[in-house]
């Protein structure tokens, strides 16, 4: 399981570091998860894509606060899953934008009603219908043993990390602040 430690950091980092992690959710008796294989890290009011950058909100206090607790909105009629990181006194949190299935796949098959697999968690909006997370789970800690979500290590592997522009960002940062594993056939968008 990941420490509270491992999201106090800049939100690069931390979208970086949680590429290979899986994601997992507890739903009733069943636990669906995936390989974290795609995220974007966001800034504060600096960062003109980010929520926080009007400075804090109601909508938007979780950025501001204790970092490891979920940040889920909607865009577009898709809940987005994010978790809250940044420096001690900072403010950010990253997106999880895609997921490779390794658990409870047919579960999210009839949760998103799709037979293809690659189709199904290869997105932000995907995957939080696959795996059935809404605002209910907003503020929960990802890094409590008993949570309905938590990030866990993943296998040791060697994969090769991308980075690109976040996606579907009018005013960017100059800084490539989307992740993403190379070649994973379950990353929303090659670019």
């Amino acid at each position: 399981m990941l420490s509270k430690e491992f999201y106090e950091r800049d939100p690069a980092l931390v979208a970086r570091d949680l590429l290979g992690k899986i994601l997992i959710r507890k739903l009733d008796s069943e636990v669906l998860s995936g390989k974290i294989v795609e995220t974007e890290a966001y800034y504060g009011e600096n960062d003109p894509a980010s929520r926080a950058y009007r400075g804090r909100k109601m909508f938007n206090e979780l950025m501001f606060m204790d970092v490891g607790k979920t940040f889920i909105y909607m865009v577009h009629g898709n809940w987005l899953l994010n978790i809250v990181a940044h420096l001690k006194g900072g403010v950010g949190a990253v997106l999880i934008r895609a997921i490779e299935p390794l658990q409870g796949i047919e579960t999210m098959r009839k949760n998103r009603n799709v037979k293809n697999i690659w189709d199904l968690t290869s997105g932000p909006g995907k995957l939080t219908k696959a795996l059935a997370i809404t605002k209910e789970l907003n503020g929960i800690d990802v890094t409590e043993r008993n949570s309905l979500l938590m990030v866990v290590e993943g296998e040791k592997e060697s994969f090769e990390i991308c980075s690109s522009r976040r996606i579907g960002v009018k005013v960017d940062l100059q800084q490539k602040l989307r992740f993403f594993i190379k070649r994973n056939k379950f990353v929303s968008k090659i670019s």
